[in-house]
């Protein structure tokens, strides 16, 4: 019995990250950023390394490290601040804004914790429309560390990993 107990609370505890990715992907593309701030933690490592080609020998080196090339290398300030600056009107690479459709999938619980935090990872594809005929689509993972708070689930640690060497795109001003 013991079990069951246990794969009933995986299986809810799957649905219920899965929802939340879901829901924070429906702010994302809503433009409801200050809402989708919400679900950010004060504490938050927002983290986007430059990708390289390797050789098969140096596979491990395939992604800057942290303190190097990236992206994305924020915190939550940094990302209040380019969500103000979308809406102020001079935040020439999204005006007009980009339409955004973020695909998540592939949900995985990495570990569970009993200090209320748990690592997931989950893979993502987000096409992103702008203008008559500006169009990207960015895949790649995500891997993430949550953390619940009082019944809510926050984003502790993001770390987007692309699948793309080289970006074919105009700005990188969304949200992943």
């Amino acid at each position: 019995m013991q079990t069951l107990n246990e794969d009933l609370k995986r299986l809810l505890l799957q649905q219920e990250i899965e929802q939340f990715y879901y829901y924070e992907a429906a702010l994302l593309d809503e433009r409801k950023f200050h809402e989708w701030l919400e679900l950010l933690s004060d504490d938050l490592e927002y983290w986007m390394p430059i990708r390289m080609t390797r050789t098969f020998k140096d596979r491990d080196l395939e992604f800057a490290r942290p303190g190097e090339h990236a992206y994305y290398d924020d915190n939550k300030e940094l990302i209040a601040k380019r969500v103000k600056k979308l809406f102020t009107g001079c935040c020439w690479g999204e005006d007009p804004p980009s339409r955004t459709r973020h695909l998540v999938n592939n949900v995985r619980i990495l570990s569970n914790s009993e200090d209320g935090e748990i690592d997931v990872s989950s893979n993502f594809h987000i096409y992103q429309s702008r203008l008559s005929n500006d169009e990207s689509s960015w895949y790649g993972r995500r891997e993430d560390r949550l953390r619940k708070v009082n019944g809510h689930w926050f984003i502790v640690r993001r770390h987007i990993f692309l699948d793309h060497v080289q970006l074919h795109t105009r700005n990188l001003a969304i949200f992943f």
